[in-house]
Order: structure tokens, then sequence, then C-alpha cells
């Protein structure tokens, strides 16, 4: 896949844009990474001839005509996060509304050559739904996220409708595994949980622990990714990245305990944070196997062994 293409990858830097970058750089004839470094590390990208970084924001629109004259694919996952998003809600709408809006208008100039232009959008947009496991096509906006990256999905469809970009849209959920580095303070509740065992603290949950959560090991949301990336079948969709597997957080926790060795560390329930609003979580990507062939190759047992070695070996260096 991606042979020979010219490949323009924004928020590169950060955890899943850096593993996508690591797997396109194989195939590809270039790949171009924008990213601010607001959470993501230049460090994380791959030594290669093939792969330019350039620290930049996606609302710089000289930044994007110049990249985006030469680029044959575009995967938007320059995001701000979840937890951010509160704090910052201003920042989040910047970065996760009108960046996306920019980099699609610098885009329409160009949607003669770009062949697909993947947006990275979240399972947060489904807020607390009704019916499980999740489809697409319902959504309930509970946080400053949620609502600018489903703002991101409804301006790249109405794009794609309106100007012929060929756009599709990729709800991930809880994506956790290697690279998810701890030094980020809104690292995902893995490595949080790895973390915490490395350095002797108890792990910590929000809530009574009974909320349940997709996890999804990051090679095979990565996967998902260039699949939906090279189908026609994909072009105009939104579609959901999940394994359909609902895990509550207590059990995630003793399953970490359990792969680390330490089946009685410690564990402190605190109150829950504004963010901490969903109750459930399991999506059902039916739609996405059916169009693609994707299938998630990952139990969670067999992810979180693989994170926990990439843990200690980033330990141990």
């Amino acid at each position: 896949m991606y042979e020979g293409a010219n490949i323009l990858v924004t928020g590169g830097a950060g955890f899943l844009g850096s593993r996508l970058v690591e797997r396109l750089a194989v195939n590809a004839g270039h790949v171009w990474v924008v990213d601010d470094l607001s959470t993501g590390r230049a460090e994380a990208l791959p030594s290669s001839r093939n792969v330019t970084f350039i620290k930049g924001s996606v609302s710089d629109g000289c930044l994007l005509r110049e990249l985006l004259s030469d680029v044959d694919y575009v995967f938007h996952f320059a995001a701000r996060n979840i937890v951010l998003s509160v704090q910052q809600p201003e920042s989040d709408y910047l970065v996760n509304t009108h960046g996306t809006v920019q980099l699609l208008l610098n885009s329409l100039a160009h949607r003669g050559r770009i062949r697909r232009w993947v947006y990275a959008s979240t399972a947060s947009v489904y807020g607390n739904s009704p019916v499980m496991p999740i489809k697409e096509g319902t959504y309930d906006v509970s946080v400053p996220y949620a609502a600018s990256k489903l703002a991101g999905e409804l301006f790249a469809v109405a794009y794609g409708r309106s100007f012929g970009l060929p756009v599709t849209c990729l709800r991930f959920s809880n994506v956790y595994g290697p690279g998810q580095t701890s030094s980020n303070p809104y690292c995902g509740v893995v490595s949080k949980f790895m973390q915490a065992i490395l350095d002797g603290e108890p792990l910590t949950i929000y809530g009574d622990g009974t909320q349940t959560r997709d996890f999804t090991f990051v090679d095979d949301a990565i996967q998902a990714a260039l699949l939906a990336g090279v189908s026609e079948r994909t072009t105009g969709r939104v579609l959901n990245v999940g394994t359909g597997i609902e895990t509550p957080v207590n059990t995630l926790a003793q399953l970490v305990m359990n792969t680390t060795g330490n089946p009685r560390h410690p564990v402190v329930h605190r109150e829950k944070r504004k963010v901490d609003g969903i109750y459930r979580r399991v999506m059902d990507a039916t739609a996405l196997r059916s169009l693609t062939g994707w299938q998630p190759i990952h139990t969670l047992d067999s992810g979180l062994k693989i994170t926990w070695e990439w843990f200690l070996n980033q330990h141990r260096s």
C-alpha cells in the first residue's frame, strides 16, 4: 500500500501519528509530518530519508498550501485531547475545528491529485449512547473535545459532498500500545497504569471503575487507517474503529497488574473528573470490516503484554 506516494500526516509526532508515519515510510515516496509538538515528540518519528518533520500548526495556511501541492494522501491526526479541551476550550476549537477547516480549504486546490483525505475522529462523539454496541449515525456531545471533533467530521463530509474531496472519517476507540508515553499528562489509562507500577505508585481509577471502554491496540488502529485510505468503498464514509469488546476499568487494572507480575498492586479510587462522564463504550465496527476486510488481530491480553515489554525497554534505557 502507498508505494511511491507522497503523504502529509498532521499530528505525525503524536502517539497514533508517529506509528502511522512508521508504517507509511516503508513504501511511500515521501512523508511530510506537521506537528506543533504540544504533546508529540519529534524523536518518536522514524529516522528515514523519506520522512520530513516540520514543526508547525494546521492553522498555518501558508505552510499547508506549500506542502499540499505535492501530496497524494492526507492523514489528519492533529488534535487537542479531551482533558485539554475542558481546560483550554479556545485552543481546542482553534486546532480541532478551525485547523481542520484550514486544512480542508487548502486541500481543495489539489483535490484532483489527492487520492484520499483521512480524518482521525473519536468515539467520544457518542457520549452516553443508549444502545450498545454503538453504530455510526448517532452522537451525544458532552465535552468540548467531542464537539470540536464532530464539527471536523461534518466539515470533512460536507467538503467531500460539495467539492468532491475524497474524505474518510474514522472514529477511534481508546487506542493504547507502545509509544503512548506517560510523560504526556494526557496519555491513556493503560500507559498511566503501567507507569504507576514502574514508579511503585498505586493505580488511580476515577470513579468506581465499573465504567467500560473498548480498548484498541495501536497497530490494529493504524491498519484500519491504512486500509480505509486505499479502499474506494470508504470514500465519504464515517466509520467506527474498535474491537467490539467491552472492558470495565477495574478489569483493565487487574489485567495490567497480572501482565506486569504485580497482581496485588494497590489501587485507589478518586472522584470523577469533568471528562469522565461516559459510563459505557463498546464499538460496532461491522461497516469498516465489510468495506475493507479489516480485523483487529490483538486481544487485550496480547496487546498489554506487548505494551509492557515496550515500557520495560524504555525504563531500562
